[in-house]
């Protein structure tokens, strides 16, 4: 028997769902509803959207959970929802925390909850590398305090202990994660201060990291010159060619594929797990860029990637293939990097005035919002214009 048509369900109308030749659903409302298998079974879930993506929440069996109670766990999931977090992320780390025998407002447990949520948003690696720095420097020494008793001077101990090891630039990440987890914490009602915040300054100042970059217009003709007189392979010259034009990280620049390039629209759509941030990302391609893409396509075009390797068409070409390519050209590791080529750009279109929000954007810097930093077609007619002038900017430098 296939549940009446009505906003709501009764628990006499529940009781008499009988099972169907296919799968359907019972609905109750604003997402919650009964999924009855051809088994029989009734099984209460909430669907919802989060950052976009449609998902289920599985919320239990019933009569074991009763229909006041599903109701009540659906406006929990949307509560969850309206701070921010992801409930079925949310109730993985709340499974996780409760083998691990902590309470809910835990640290650890806080923690361990964050790092679900951000759980698509993030590469496996970088997850496993955050959670590795809890576990290692944090979590013996706050990870069953309840968030909301921690003391600033507890957790400028845990880092103290990190920066006394000589790891200043590790105490200084774990000060800012740290604080992602209190914000989070005060996002789901669980704390109401930051202490993270409290500690600003009290920790040494790592020593800041530069990218050998040539900034100067006469110093990057030269560079861009020498990268058009290159005489190694066709696939390195035309990545070396790529690399001002469209400045993203030499690991990205390397491994484009031609799947990822939409001609048509003179994009280059560069997918998540590919990406530092773990977030897809647009690069306009100038008409400079396209030129040398064109040029590239009869040589590579039937393989997979962009820039393969010289022994195998299955493998793109190594790190240090761009790295050595400069310094057979005369360029010391004193004036430029690969890594080098975003400073150029990010420095050069500042001091030109261009907003920082596109540069920033099309850096593919995270900017601060959720919604924000998963909106990466962003500015997109703006960044369109200003990589099409930046190219013609190099061109006047070549030219002059």
């Amino acid at each position: 028997m296939h549940p009446p048509n009505t906003n709501k369900l009764t628990d006499v109308q529940i009781r008499r769902l009988k099972a169907g030749e296919k799968p359907y659903k019972a609905m109750d409302g604003k997402g919650l509803y009964l999924h009855i298998p051809t088994t029989g079974a009734k099984i209460w879930r909430y669907n919802y959207r989060f950052l976009g993506t449609q998902k289920t929440l599985t919320i239990g069996p019933y009569p074991e959970v009763s229909l006041a109670r599903a109701r009540e766990k659906a406006l929990q999931a949307r509560q969850t929802l309206i701070s921010g977090a992801d409930p079925a992320a949310r109730k993985r780390a709340e499974k996780e925390a409760a083998r691990a025998g902590l309470e809910d407002n835990s640290f650890e447990s806080l923690a361990l909850e964050y790092l679900e949520v951000r759980r698509e948003g993030l590469k496996e690696r970088t997850l496993k590398h955050i959670s590795g720095r809890f576990k290692l420097h944090l979590f013996p020494y706050l990870g069953r305090r309840p968030v909301n008793e921690i003391e600033p001077s507890e957790l400028l101990a845990a880092l103290r202990r990190v920066e006394g090891q000589g790891a200043l630039e590790t105490a200084s990440r774990l000060r800012t994660l740290a604080g992602q987890v209190f914000r989070y914490a005060i996002a789901t009602g669980r704390a109401s201060r930051d202490i993270a915040w409290d500690l600003r300054g009290a920790l040494k100042a790592p020593k800041e990291r530069h990218f050998p970059s040539l900034t100067k217009p006469e110093d990057l003709r030269r560079l861009l010159l020498a990268i058009d007189d290159y005489h190694g392979t066709q696939a390195v010259k035309a990545a070396l060619q790529l690399a001002p034009l469209v400045f993203t990280r030499p690991g990205e620049l390397r491994q484009a594929e031609w799947s990822e390039l939409d001609l048509t629209k003179s994009e280059w759509k560069i997918p998540a797990e590919k990406m530092k941030t773990g977030r897809p990302h647009i690069v306009p391609l100038s008409s400079q860029a396209m030129a040398v893409i064109e040029d590239l396509r009869s040589r590579t075009g039937q393989g997979r990637y962009l820039f393969p390797g010289p022994r195998t068409v299955t493998r793109p070409i190594t790190d240090m293939t761009l790295l050595n390519a400069l310094r057979s050209m005369g360029f010391t590791k004193d004036e430029i990097v690969p890594h080098g080529f975003r400073s150029i750009a990010s420095t050069i279109l500042n001091e030109q005035g261009y907003n920082s929000d596109w540069i920033e954007r099309q850096l593919a810097h995270v900017p601060g919002g959720v919604r924000a930093a998963y909106n990466y077609a962003q500015y997109l007619p703006e960044r369109r214009r200003m990589m099409q002038e930046w190219a013609d900017y190099l061109d006047g430098l070549k030219r002059s």
